[in-house]
């Protein structure tokens, strides 16, 4: 892990095209700007695990969950 100290309005840039803003340093918090590319997907730490985990779940399955939806399928009507 590279550790960098950093003043406000000083910044960082990552390869050509992110670059990290010190905004503020107030108390406990530091206000952080980002500039990336609008297709470049940026988020808080604790939104991506949230998203790695509900991603995890939904490749999970019950094999009854399974035969429900084949039954379904197979005869065209919706379990009541």
């Amino acid at each position: 892990m590279l550790v960098l100290t950093r003043k406000a309005g000083e910044g960082i840039i990552i390869g050509d095209d992110v670059k990290i803003t010190i905004i503020e340093v107030k108390g406990g918090g530091i206000r952080i700007g980002i500039d990336a590319p609008r297709d470049m997907k940026v988020h808080r730490q604790e939104v991506y695990d949230k998203i790695k985990q509900e991603n995890q779940e939904a490749t999970q399955w019950d094999i009854v969950d399974l035969n429900a939806l084949s039954t379904m399928m197979s005869t065209g009507r919706k379990k009541s």
